[in-house]
């Protein structure tokens, strides 16, 4: 009889140990496989979010993505930039603060969004029509409306607001312009009380009464697919050395610097801990059976059984506790995620789209490391307890007793 069944016959001959042993690592599985996911899962969100936009390079005039400058004289920058071999398409990004009047509600606060050959990819369309499309008759000031604000007010496409751009700081002597909702939308970065409003730079430029086309907040672009991001930040960047260049890898790299430093350390800290308690449960339970099976143990010795084969034995029991609730942890940790990530998304200001546990193969990988790692170290005492037995004075004492 191999060793394998031998392992098997003993795991049914004591049931309530081997289903016990196996409920706790799946319970405790399911915990690492969880902390596994949220290691990088804001990361990899972060990062589906950027790459959804269509653009993987950002310009911003200084102070890097976090706290962004507008970039000055950027309507020559752009028109360089769309001329370089090595991009697709530019876009210009405009940001300002203003108020939405409604007829039958009081005015509201909301960030107010230019945008030009950005939108693609920038919001999803609930209901309704885009920037871009094109209606009739003519809409002079077009909006797009983020889903939780036109909830809130209670709009739809058709709706007319009056739209008053309001510069932080100062009293606005700006004049209203008469707008309408062409589109509701989820924007990629809104919140779930999101504010954010968006129109096409014609309309922007005519609700803030600029004469030209001002400075871009932020510059998007879009390299070719058979050039690649590297090489067109490094043309931008010989076009115009003074302003901050990103491709969508060194955006994340920056905030998984910065931002996301926490949940990698909470992950190890937990991940440590959960393979600790795995470890102690599997071995304290494989030590228990093997002083409960000594006689038997030392009598499969005393017939001729080897050391190795006991040895492989108590691995295979160690492998079949470890790999079933091992198995079991994937699917119960991902309902687990599901609710724990549902439940910290209701954090305040946190874009809807922005996800905690995101599930990547890595995870998966080093999820099965780690618990052949734990079934080898938890049977490591056992086989060293029963290797090491005395057969004789063992089955006199089973004998005796």
């Amino acid at each position: 009889m191999t060793a394998f069944l031998l392992a098997s016959r003993t795991a049914r001959r004591y049931r309530a140990r081997t289903l016990l042993a196996i409920a706790g690592v799946a319970v405790i599985g399911a915990l690492l496989f969880d902390m596994l996911l949220l290691s990088r899962g804001l990361l990899v969100s972060f990062g589906n979010l950027l790459d959804r936009a269509g653009f993987d390079i950002r310009i911003v005039g200084g102070g890097g993505m976090s706290l962004r400058m507008p970039i000055d004289d950027s309507a020559p920058l752009i028109e360089a930039i769309r001329g370089l071999p090595e991009v697709e398409r530019v876009g210009a990004i405009r940001i300002q603060t203003a108020v939405l009047s409604a007829s039958d509600g009081p005015p509201v606060g909301v960030t107010l969004i230019g945008a030009t050959d950005a939108a693609e990819g920038a919001w999803t369309l609930v209901s309704g029509a885009d920037l871009a499309t094109a209606s009739s008759p003519p809409t002079r000031c077009p909006l797009v409306i983020g889903r939780p604000l036109a909830s809130r007010l209670r709009m739809a496409p058709g709706s007319t607001v009056r739209l008053t751009a309001q510069p932080a700081g100062f009293a606005s002597a700006l004049p209203p312009l008469d707008c309408r909702v062409v589109g509701v939308a989820q924007f990629a970065f809104g919140a779930t009380a999101d504010d954010t409003v968006a129109t096409t730079l014609d309309a922007f430029h005519e609700a803030v009464a600029e004469t030209d086309a001002g400075s871009a907040d932020l510059i998007v672009v879009a390299s070719r697919r058979d050039v690649g991001p590297s090489r067109a930040v490094e043309a931008i960047r010989r076009l115009r050395p003074s302003v901050r260049v990103y491709s969508n890898e060194q955006v994340v790299e920056q905030f998984n610097r910065n931002g996301f430093a926490y949940f990698r350390q909470i992950s190890f800290v937990l991940s440590s801990l959960t393979m600790a308690f795995a470890f102690l449960l599997v071995a304290t339970l494989l030590t228990v059976s093997v002083n409960q099976r000594l006689g038997e143990i030392a009598a499969l010795r005393a017939i001729g059984i080897a050391r190795a084969r006991i040895a492989s034995m108590l691995l295979w029991e160690s492998a079949l506790l470890v790999g079933a609730g091992g198995l079991l942890a994937v699917p119960l940790g991902e309902a687990l995620a599901a609710v724990l990530d549902r439940i910290l998304r209701q954090m305040p200001n946190l874009p809807e789209q922005l996800h905690f546990f995101v599930f990547e193969p890595r995870a998966l990988v080093i999820h099965v490391v780690v618990f052949v790692i734990t079934a080898v170290a938890a049977a490591a005492y056992p086989v060293w307890l029963a290797t090491r037995l005395p057969i004789a004075a063992t089955l006199r004492r089973e004998v005796i007793g």
